[in-house]
């Protein structure tokens, strides 16, 4: 069993092990955090955030629920939630909400990391474990392979937390604020002065302080989405650390990479909401500019098709049938009539397809359209739209 030393050093590591890493996290946050964006799109993105965050954190520690359960568990008022799991999942939700609303200003010191964990086990583990509590003497906790041995219970236990929140306020500000947050997670994990809900504590503490990093409310990453998909290495470099002494370089360089990763991530859902705002913006610009009857008409119906396109990644050819029947069914001949409307628009280059192994299709909208249409190339493709009997190789 590896046993816990108190540091005598808070943040060591190897600056040469760490500084690209460092960069490339730092150029990741700063094109994230330039990107435009309209709020309606990141209180979409953030709920997404949110969930990959509570999944990832009590998935870690081994919760099982299932996605239609997870939801359950992030409604403001979960209900029916049977298993500890989804409670913790609860209790995550609503710290990760706390947390968003607390003031940037506000010292994280002793009285918020233990408030923090009093609503991390509120309501899901506070059976067995006090909130807020430090670990008592010979009240020990083992965790982790090979099996570590968190701070003594007592003294040691009380030493070391007092230590931790000593060097957050004079230590830790020497050093990059994305170090601090990775550091404040390690050392928090490696004590583990609860008797509960330690590793959970910690990745909140760690999403506290990137907060302060220009990634606070409608900018959140779920870096426990990244820990939990690289669980392997996420436990393996914690142990590393702890076998070196404390020493940070291999959580920290991995920790970088993680925001890196999930500010890509977070960075490229943005950019193609952007994608589709300026899709549906030349989409009516140029389709409601058609002048006669019948063009209108069927343009209302291409407009359909394109809406149900840029609501989804992807959409069967069968789905898109189902889903328009009540636009197409009036129509004296509407299989004909939908395969008609699609392949113009494969002609106009504003969707795209991609044949399945059953010999089905799935059919996208092309994001790239926009940029790529003129006016005069509209207008061309408009006049020489086909008739009724033309038909299509979707045909």
């Amino acid at each position: 069993m590896i046993r816990y030393g108190i540091p005598q050093n808070w943040i060591r590591y190897d600056w040469n092990k760490v500084a690209s890493e460092l960069m490339h996290a730092k150029a990741a946050i700063l094109s994230l955090t330039n990107i435009p964006y309209q709020r309606s799109w990141t209180d979409q993105l953030q709920v997404v955030q949110l969930k990959r965050e509570v999944a990832g954190t009590s998935r870690i520690e081994g919760a099982d629920f299932t996605d239609k359960e997870l939801d359950a568990a992030m409604k403001e008022s979960p209900e029916q939630l049977h298993t500890r799991s989804q409670r913790q999942a609860a209790a995550a939700v609503k710290t990760y909400r706390w947390i968003a609303g607390l003031p940037a200003d506000r010292p994280i010191d002793a009285a918020l990391i233990k408030e923090t964990h009093r609503h991390i086990v509120t309501d899901a583990d506070d059976d067995h474990c006090p909130p807020g509590q430090l670990r008592p003497r010979d009240v020990n906790v083992t965790f982790g392979v090979p099996p570590h041995r968190g701070a003594e219970g007592g003294e040691e236990c009380e030493s070391a937390f007092d230590g931790l929140c000593k060097a957050i306020q004079r230590e830790f500000p020497q050093h990059d604020p994305l170090i601090q947050a990775l550091a404040l997670h390690y050392h928090f994990a490696a004590m583990h002065p609860f008797l509960d809900g330690n590793g959970r504590t910690a990745r909140a503490l760690e999403a506290l302080m990137l907060q302060r990093v220009n990634l606070k409310d409608t900018l959140f990453i779920a870096m426990s989405n990244y820990y939990y998909e690289e669980k392997n290495s996420y436990l393996k470099t914690l142990a590393s650390v702890r076998a070196a002494n404390h020493d940070l370089s291999d959580f920290l360089a991995f920790g970088l990479k993680g925001i890196t990763v999930q500010c890509g991530r977070l960075f490229e859902e943005i950019r193609k909401n952007v994608a589709k705002a300026l899709f549906h913006n030349v989409m009516y610009d140029l389709f409601n500019r058609l002048r006669t009857t019948r063009k209108r008409v069927i343009a209302e119906r291409h407009i359909d098709i394109l809406k149900r396109l840029l609501a989804v990644d992807v959409l069967t050819l069968q789905a898109l049938s189902e889903q328009t029947l009540g636009i197409y069914k009036p129509l004296k001949n509407p299989g004909k009539a939908l395969m008609r409307d699609i392949n113009y628009l494969l002609r106009l280059k504003a969707i795209g397809y991609k044949k399945l192994p059953d010999n089905g299709y799935e059919l996208f909208a092309r994001l790239e359209w926009p940029t790529e249409i003129t006016e005069t190339d509209f207008f061309r493709s408009v006049k020489e739209m086909p008739r009724a009997k033309t038909h299509g190789f979707l045909s």
